[in-house]
């Protein structure tokens, strides 16, 4: 964090924003001045992951490029994992708007019936039993 500062420096700073700030206030100073190093580290970090993310679908889509001009046929290893990998991404987000076989209506309405009279009549033969 500190490359090129060294103790005495430092140690200088902190003399003089103890001067200039004083004991009360230095402590506060501190504490806002870590913040906005820890909130810009942060921000750092994000933009470097965007530009990880950003230049590997860059390199997926060269790749793609390359293997559509061999024509799918006789590719490197890198070329195969890379179109591997666009295939099962493509799958993933095809999944969730695939449908799936709905049972008929028909089938379904009567298991709801039986079921709701045979608790309708399990609670009118609660309700004549006296509690206790």
């Amino acid at each position: 964090m500190f490359d090129g500062i060294g103790f005495m420096e430092l140690l200088l700073i902190g003399i003089l924003g103890l001067v200039v700030l004083g004991p009360e206030r230095l402590p506060t100073a501190v504490r806002s001045i870590s913040s906005w190093i820890r909130a810009m580290k942060k921000m750092a970090n994000s933009v470097k992951d965007e530009l990880e993310q950003e230049l590997k679908i860059e390199q997926l889509h060269s790749d793609l490029k390359n293997a559509e001009s061999q024509g799918l046929k006789n590719l490197s290893p890198e070329l195969q994992d890379s179109i591997d990998q666009l295939k099962e991404a493509a799958q993933s987000v095809n999944r969730p708007y695939q449908v799936e076989d709905v049972p008929a209506a028909k089938d379904t309405t009567p298991a709801k019936e039986t079921s709701t009279a045979e608790t309708s009549s399990t609670t009118s033969a609660n309700s004549d039993k006296p509690n206790g």
